[in-house]
């Protein structure tokens, strides 16, 4: 907004006047963007139970929560929260706790973001709003007492909080 003020003409003031407002519209298409339902309904984040909190930065013993865990069904469809692009597949972990070791890397309206804790159907291709995407897992056979969610993560480990 600073360089603004600097151009001396009428006619340089409106065009950097329409380039910041041009960039102001493509921020918000990105940033504005709502996560639709992911496993029905309303996107519900986790609360606290037994295991920890479903926020985002949530303690996690010395390290923090990289995601935000939305309430899910064990065996529920977990649908598209927008046209996406399927990218393949994407593990919460580098070994072990293979019942729910699993998850899918999708894109789509400029946002990159990893879902975890579900069967895909597939790894690849293009899937519609509201379309099925795969299956939630029984992750209480690996965390008894735990809320049933599908954790949502940025590809970049950003806080989704402000998409769902």
């Amino acid at each position: 907004m600073q360089d603004y003020y600097r151009y001396s003409t009428v006619g340089e003031k409106m065009k950097c006047a329409v380039i910041i407002t041009l960039l102001a519209f493509a921020e918000l298409s990105v940033y504005g963007q709502k996560f639709g339902p992911l496993c029905g309904g309303v996107n519900r984040i986790r609360g606290c139970d037994s295991q920890g909190c479903g926020n985002f930065g949530a303690k996690r013993g010395c390290r923090t929560h990289k995601g935000v865990d939305i309430i899910c069904d064990i065996g529920k469809t977990v649908t598209a929260p927008f046209d996406v692009e399927l990218k393949g597949q994407a593990l919460p972990y580098s070994s072990g706790k293979q019942a729910i070791n699993n998850g899918i890397r999708l894109e789509g309206q400029g946002l990159c973001f990893k879902l975890f804790y579900i069967k895909p159907d597939k790894f690849r291709g293009t899937v519609k709003k509201g379309q099925k995407i795969g299956t939630m897992l029984d992750i209480k056979s690996v965390y008894p007492g735990i809320t049933p969610h599908v954790h949502v993560q940025m590809c970049d480990k950003s806080d989704p909080t402000k998409y769902i």
